[in-house]
């Protein structure tokens, strides 16, 4: 019998869900960072095995938001529960349930799909307090499992897989068996792009920034030529991302084209300019152009 379903990963902001997605898979196919707020869209990945093929669905991080984008990413949060088969609720070990969590939990209520209660992040913490937030958890909401893991480290990660596929219903094959997610490698560039940008960039800058592709070639000798646009809110952030004499922006560059040479399995010529757009976040027009689908 082959399983197959949809599965969606929910929780608030910089909980681990980029992480335990790539672990589960095995690859690196989604932006991964210790700032809040880094995924931005619905990005779905599959996972075949011989007898089940598991479409995961990476979602923002549900949090208050304070533009358009911050609302888009809550909106694609809320509605990535429905039509999916298993829902997985990432948090982490912590003295009481938070107002985060029990607003997402709310929103969970009624929904007949099996929730799971995934607790990440269980190698910080003491096993007092995890013991102790799994029973908190347990008594405030009814699960379907419940299973302490750190996808960091892959603990536990193999049951919770075992757990998802138990919890599928019988169905077709719905992507080739070779295909490991729906977006396009263009779009994977440049989240690799922002990814180096957030991870080494001062507090203050990396939310506001977002990546457009300019060129995208290869040439006859199986070379890409790469050019990207970095987007900026402020003439102050544009600064701090080219850094003193280009440094900064050298790292990024040198950085974004190590991964992006692993992942196309060629030489990458990659260049990369900063560009500043005043309050892009609550542009509809800018926020289209950089592919989200965001009504005016």
């Amino acid at each position: 019998m082959f399983k197959s379903g949809y599965v969606t990963i929910i929780g608030r902001p910089n909980v681990g869900k980029s992480t335990l997605l790539n672990q589960l898979m095995g690859e690196k196919l989604v932006i991964v960072s210790n700032k809040p707020q880094t995924t931005r869209n619905n990005i779905h990945t599959i996972l075949t095995g011989k007898e089940y093929q598991i479409v995961f669905v990476d979602t923002p991080g549900i949090h208050k938001p304070r533009h358009k984008l911050g609302e888009f990413m809550v909106k694609i949060a809320k509605e990535s529960v429905r039509n999916v088969d298993v829902i997985l609720f990432l948090t982490n070990p912590d003295d009481e349930i938070g107002r985060g969590d029990t607003m997402i939990l709310e929103e969970l209520r009624g929904i007949d799909k099996p929730v799971f209660l995934v607790l990440n992040k269980i190698d910080e913490a003491t096993q007092e307090r995890v013991a102790k937030t799994l029973k908190e958890y347990s008594d405030h909401f009814e699960f379907k499992e419940i299973i302490p893991i750190s996808a960091l480290k892959g603990k536990n990660t193999d049951t919770l897989l075992k757990l998802i596929v138990d919890n599928l219903p019988e169905g077709p094959m719905y992507y080739p068996e070779d295909m490991v997610a729906d977006v396009q490698e263009k779009f994977v560039v440049t989240e690799m792009i922002r990814e180096k940008a957030l991870r080494l960039l001062k507090e203050e800058v990396p939310h506001g920034i977002a990546v457009e592709l300019v060129s995208y070639k290869k040439n006859e000798k199986g070379k890409y030529i790469i050019e990207a646009n970095m987007l900026c809110e402020k003439d102050s952030h544009k600064g701090i991302i080219i850094g003193k004499e280009g440094s900064m922006l050298s790292k990024i560059t040198k950085y974004s084209r190590e991964d992006i040479e692993k992942l196309l399995g060629s030489s990458v010529d990659l260049n990369i300019w900063v560009k500043v757009r005043k309050e892009w976040r609550d542009n509809p027009t800018y926020l289209k152009d950089l592919g989200y689908n965001i009504k005016k």
